[in-house]
């Protein structure tokens, strides 16, 4: 087994506080994005929901993910049946 260094605990918080910055900023922006753009969306403009919406086209190859109509200007959550 080769030798191994002592860990940097200053350099390890360093680290650990980065990625907690990285993550803090992805989930910022999603939970932002969140609010106007359906998250069943991908971006492919496909629908990824197991479930029926209004804003699904249906005109696809058997197999295919649904198209995605729904405008990103709009409250979309009025459009998921339940």
């Amino acid at each position: 087994m080769p030798d191994q260094k002592p860990m940097d605990k200053e350099h390890y918080q360093a680290s650990i506080a980065r990625l907690g910055d990285i993550f803090r900023s992805i989930n910022d922006t999603a939970k932002e994005v969140s609010t106007w753009r359906c998250p069943y969306k991908n971006v492919k403009d496909r629908c990824t929901a197991k479930f029926g919406c209004r804003n699904q086209d249906h005109s696809v190859p058997d197999g295919e993910l649904f198209i995605c109509t729904g405008s990103d200007d709009l409250d979309y959550r009025s459009a998921w049946e339940v």
